[in-house]
């Protein structure tokens, strides 16, 4: 009897030892974890993200090309099925805190994404398209709208891929 109670303890307390890890990690803003391959994986969407974007003006059509042909030789990631993101996906990591100020990208825009990801300028294309313009979401101001696929002016790309 006295070894079953002891082994209960012991087992219980490695239980909790991992409830309670759980618990730190998540209350620690565990929504994000840095993979440190260059990529971040969100556990409220089920997503993993590059950890910045292109970091140069490209078109939509460029950036359909840069994610699947060379995205993945620029992180050491093993994985070859990254994709453009969709609206929904990108509003995802608009940080709707009114605390949080965000933070000043490389083109002097003021952007609102959460701070695990960082951007070179606040417009990204989504995979979104329609006849000859493609759907881009704004994160200095929160919203989006549609532009030429043509179109270069300060636009990235954010490559996502599913974790399902």
């Amino acid at each position: 009897m006295q070894k079953l109670i002891f082994f209960l303890l012991r087992s219980f307390s490695g239980i909790l030892a991992v409830f309670l890890f759980m618990t730190i990690t998540a209350s620690a803003g565990g929504r994000f974890s840095d993979n440190g391959d260059g990529t971040v994986t969100d556990h409220k969407t089920g997503l993993m993200w590059s950890k910045s974007d292109n970091q140069g003006n490209i078109s939509w059509h460029q950036a359909v090309k840069w994610v699947k042909y060379t995205f993945a030789d620029t992180i050491a990631s093993p994985y070859n099925d990254w994709r453009m993101p969709t609206l929904e996906e990108l509003e995802s990591l608009y940080s709707q805190d009114a605390a949080y100020e965000g933070y000043e990208t490389d083109c002097a825009q003021k952007v609102k994404i959460v701070p695990e990801i960082e951007l070179s300028c606040g417009w990204l294309w989504t995979s979104e398209k329609k006849n000859i313009t493609a759907r881009l979401y704004n994160f200095q101001k929160g919203y989006h709208y549609t532009d030429r696929m043509v179109k270069t002016r300060g636009y990235r790309v954010l490559p996502v891929r599913s974790l399902k």
